[in-house]
């Protein structure tokens, strides 16, 4: 790193810094984190029919079983945004040994008018007893054109659903994808 990108950087941290700091003195004083946490909401941002390719297990690993499911296709819709999953991304599994899997999928969405969005999608599913349940939910990072009237994505956290539907006979493999913005 050169030394101009040395001051830059370290400018930078010190900005950030007394910004934090600031932030947390700020929040300490006039609200507790159990009201600032308590209710989050969400807004319901689109649903993906996402179709998957067949698994590739990677096998045993030193984290666990890894595998990778390719996502070949699909669409997309929600009240502001429509369009097609694009063929060529990856969902790379690890189903760790305590038997919990993480998926990180990475794919592209392109948009009815021509625009595409990178989607990074975190999940953690969790199999549960029979008291506990089924748990899967993901953090998913949109990253759009900042050219684009889907720059607002940019400016948000999501997080998502996953459902595995039952399939009819012949039908292709897919999965269903819920995104909501948190608010």
């Amino acid at each position: 790193m050169g030394l101009l990108a040395a001051r830059k950087f370290l400018v930078f941290f010190f900005l950030f810094a007394i910004g934090f700091q600031n932030l947390n003195a700020q929040n300490s004083d006039s609200i507790s984190d159990e009201v600032i946490y308590k209710d989050f909401k969400t807004e319901f941002m689109f649903e993906a029919k996402v179709k998957i390719g067949n698994m590739i297990n990677v096998g045993e690993s030193k984290r666990g079983v890894r595998r990778v499911i390719p996502i070949t296709g699909g669409t997309f819709i929600g009240p502001k945004i429509k369009g097609e999953v694009l063929p060529g991304g990856e969902d790379w599994q690890l189903v760790r040994p305590d038997g919990d899997t993480e998926l990180y999928a990475r794919y592209l969405l392109k948009t009815d008018d021509g625009h595409v969005i990178q989607i990074i999608n975190q999940v953690l599913m969790h199999m549960g007893t029979p008291t506990e349940g089924f748990y899967c939910r993901s953090v998913i990072d949109l990253e759009a054109p900042v050219d684009s009237h889907y720059d607002y994505l940019n400016h948000s956290v999501f997080i998502g659903t996953l459902n595995m539907p039952t399939l009819d006979q012949g039908e292709e493999p897919y999965v269903i994808i819920g995104v909501y913005k948190l608010l």
